[in-house]
């Protein structure tokens, strides 16, 4: 029973975090590559049918996603003219591989979740924060079609700027890890 109530708050708050994104808006922004980002070299021309998240690129059963940039904004730069703390961004490409209904946005905060271990007692989870590139705002929700791809961004607001942060790939909502990667903050 402890289980299905978790899971119903994590589908919970998943949800809330949709609806508040899908309002949420900021100045555009065209990401360059910066010294010691993450850039995802070519994915797979097909998926291959297991599970994983290697080299930048997590392959599902429904999904393909690869994450082509990353980079640390601080408060006032463009993509983060809003916030108060600093934000980690991704951006990445979404690539409806099975034909189940699916949008960039919801794809991601599905399969993803980003960590910064600067608690020595509790876990730090990041939240999800205000969309770092208007260039997505109108397509971030957009369904993708079977064999379609679909560019987005999303960005967690930081706890500091020096403790690295670790983004996880699992299934079932947190329940089964696929993958990590850690990314140094400049």
């Amino acid at each position: 029973m402890h289980r299905i109530s978790k899971l119903s708050l994590t589908i919970a708050t998943v949800g809330i975090a949709v609806i508040a994104l899908v309002g949420c808006s900021s100045a555009g922004s065209t990401a360059a590559p910066t010294p010691g980002s993450t850039v995802a070299a070519n994915a797979p021309a097909a998926a291959p049918a297991e599970v994983s998240f290697e080299d930048n690129v997590l392959t599902t059963k429904d999904v393909m996603i690869k994450i082509t940039d990353v980079k640390t904004i601080q408060v006032g730069e463009k993509g983060n003219e809003y916030g108060k703390e600093p934000v980690v961004a991704f951006w990445y490409d979404t690539t409806n591989v099975s034909g189940k209904e699916t949008d960039s946005m919801t794809a991601w905060i599905f399969l993803f979740a980003a960590y910064q271990e600067n608690d020595p007692n509790a876990e730090n989870k990041l939240s999800v924060c205000s969309l770092p590139d208007a260039a997505f705002l109108d397509s971030q929700t957009s369904k993708i079609k079977k064999g379609g791809t679909v560019p987005n961004a999303i960005a967690y607001e930081l706890s500091d700027t020096t403790t690295p942060v670790t983004l996880v790939a699992s299934t079932l909502l947190g329940q089964d890890e696929i993958g990590s990667m850690t990314i140094e903050l400049k």
